[in-house]
């Protein structure tokens, strides 16, 4: 019986050692996107806008003193898209607040492997710039929408976590397009 036992195992060990052992590629997570769907931004802004349903509405805690300053929280994603509003006035002209917002687009070069612009006019004939990131940068897309005399709306999506850009991009793709709908959809109020 030990005889047989022991010539099986040979013959396992023969038979098993032709094959080389490759391990399995790393795997990536599964993201089941939802479908789209945007809610109208409550009263008491200087501004309205369409977001989407997935995300919440939080006041930005990073700077009180700017109450028309929101945060759009994807929690399932783990994203925030930072929308900040400044009224164009005596203390802020356009050009320091279109400066800023090019500016800071500019500061992810470092990272960037390329940053993309363009100008779009909005449905409310408000003038828009967007500014998609490239690269393992905090922040993928940008935008602002004014009407360049009084009202100037700035958007940046980040993410909250350390999982690489190109893992992220079905999420990423998923945003921008909420943004895009965001921003089509912007209104001033007077």
């Amino acid at each position: 019986m030990r005889k047989h036992l022991w010539i099986g195992l040979l013959l396992v060990g023969l038979v098993g050692c032709d094959q080389t052992y490759l391990p399995k590629p790393p795997g990536y997570n599964r993201i089941d996107l939802p479908v789209h769907s945007f809610e109208r931004l409550a009263e008491g802004y200087p501004y309205q806008l369409d977001y989407s349903s997935y995300s919440r509405v939080e006041v930005d805690s990073f700077n009180i003193e700017e109450d028309a300053w929101v945060n759009l929280n994807y929690a399932n994603f783990g994203a925030k898209v930072h929308l900040t509003y400044k009224r164009i006035g005596d203390k802020v002209d356009f050009k320091k607040l279109s400066n800023d917002a090019f500016k800071l687009t500019a500061q992810h070069q470092v990272k960037a492997y390329g940053i993309e612009e363009a100008v779009l006019l909005t449905p409310e004939g408000y003038t828009g710039v967007v500014a998609e990131l490239t690269g393992e940068v905090p922040t993928q897309f940008q935008f602002f929408v004014t009407d360049s005399t009084e009202n100037f709306l700035r958007g940046a999506l980040y993410f909250n976590t350390a999982m690489k850009n190109d893992s992220l991009s079905p999420v990423i793709e998923f945003i921008k397009e909420d943004m895009a709908h965001l921003m089509n959809s912007v209104k001033f109020v007077d």
